[in-house]
């Protein structure tokens, strides 16, 4: 029988400092795949409220062109 092993959890990184803005699109990067989508928080490892405010960055860096809105 193989044997199971649990994934490490993962940290919300905003919790832990670091702050996510819309004029930084190198860290935006990060939260978006190659098609353009943002990414989910299962795979972001971000908690809830911190995946929202994410969100609300990489829409509004696609506003002001800064991010493209597809690839």
């Amino acid at each position: 029988m193989a044997e199971f092993f649990r994934k490490k959890k993962k940290i919300c990184q905003m919790c832990a400092g670091k702050s996510v803005d819309y004029k930084d699109p190198e860290i935006l990067r990060k939260y978006i795949n190659e098609k353009g989508k943002i990414l989910p928080r299962r795979v972001t490892g971000a908690c809830s409220k911190h995946q929202r405010h994410i969100a609300s960055q990489i829409k509004r860096a696609r506003m002001i062109a800064l991010l493209p809105f597809t690839k």
